[in-house]
């Protein structure tokens, strides 16, 4: 099998950075793109402001007191995305082999590519200089055989880096390596290796496949081959849609019976972005979080998928009677969204009934 060459291309603080480059006054100061309130979220932080220990997803109010001369910016993310389409454009111009994983990072499978280049360094370096100069925002990449290691290498130099791994390099690069830069590796399964003396990588490859899937099943096999670099996930352009949502999370808890308001909105938010998409969807979703941080969900999958807004607001209003609970339960977040996208709206049989689960 001919060895891939994979590029991974993470822009720098994306939303904080076009905050930056689009307001001088923002430039060299920390920047915090997030509502503000007791329960928003931080979206994105600028390195300056990275530098007070103010990341992504951390409580709004947190990132506060950690910097409290943050500079908090509303998200505007009509604007992220129309400056992710640049973004993709330039990276089109080297292969049609593009798989965005977000607004701001892509894999790009450059075996062949079109520009002509001889290495996808070269390629992954062109890129880099096209961005900044054509957005002024600077881009991080990683080079590598694979996905799973193009991602870790265009973490290792950021921002504004390039790090390349080869083939050659794998088995020393690697070991060293925390177990938790896997990818599926999260805080529980990082546990129990910890609990194995588990580790590193290094330490992850003396155990055998056998006993990797005895513990951790399917997942134990996936634990093997990344432990060793192998990954023969190719990169998919074009990867159809699998889900839409939209969340929010009230500023005070709230019973049961008050989250209709903001279930109607946020089913206006899907529906739109459901326009934007060839396939259509069947499933209608609602998430509710709890006080207790406990989440829920309950999901409608009707005969035919709903075509308009009334409905998705009336299926996901009528999950509410689904969620069975103290009427004195309070409620943090709510979501809801659409899945189980199909190619066209096919009608089931007419005895088909709904399906909640």
């Amino acid at each position: 099998m001919t060895q891939r060459k994979i590029v991974h291309i993470d822009m720098d603080a994306f939303y904080a950075s076009v905050e930056q480059r689009d307001d001088a006054q923002l430039r060299g100061k920390p920047v915090v793109v997030a509502w503000r309130g007791n329960r928003s979220v931080v979206c994105a932080a600028s390195y300056e402001a990275r530098r007070f220990g103010v990341r992504s997803a951390m409580a709004a109010v947190h990132a506060e007191r950690l910097c409290p001369q943050a500079i908090f910016v509303a998200p505007d993310f009509v604007r992220y995305r129309g400056v992710s389409r640049q973004v993709r454009e330039i990276l089109k111009r080297h292969t049609d082999l593009m798989e965005p994983l977000s607004l701001d990072e892509a894999y790009l499978d450059v075996s062949e590519n079109k520009s002509g280049l001889p290495t996808a360094t070269r390629v992954a370096s062109a890129i880099r200089a096209q961005i900044r100069e054509e957005l002024h925002l600077t881009a991080s990449a990683g080079v590598a055989p694979n996905k799973f290691l193009a991602k870790i290498a265009s973490d290792w130099r950021k921002p504004d880096g390039l790090f390349v791994i080869q083939p050659g390099d794998i088995d020393s690069f690697l070991p060293p390596l925390p177990v938790g830069r896997l990818p599926g590796v999260g805080k529980v399964t990082e546990a129990r290796l910890g609990e194995l003396g588990i580790r590193t990588v290094g330490d992850l490859r003396a155990l055998e496949l056998s006993d990797l899937e005895g513990r951790f099943g399917r997942n134990g096999a996936r634990l093997y081959e990344l432990a060793r670099g192998i990954d023969l996930s190719p990169v998919i352009p074009n990867r159809p849609t699998q889900s839409i949502s939209a969340e929010d999370t009230f500023e005070r808890d709230v019973l049961l019976a008050e989250t209709a308001p903001l279930i109607r909105r946020l089913a206006e938010k899907i529906w739109s972005a459901s326009r934007r998409e060839s396939r259509v969807a069947r499933t209608v979703v609602l998430k509710l979080k709890t006080k207790e941080f406990k989440i829920l969900t309950r999901s409608c999958t009707p005969a035919l998928p709903p075509d308009s807004l009334e409905e998705i607001s009336r299926i996901a209003l009528a999950l509410l009677d689904r969620v069975q609970m103290s009427a004195q339960q309070r409620f943090r977040l709510v979501g809801v969204g659409l899945s189980n996208f199909c190619d066209s709206p096919e009608p089931e049989v007419e005895s088909q009934p709904i399906l909640f689960y």
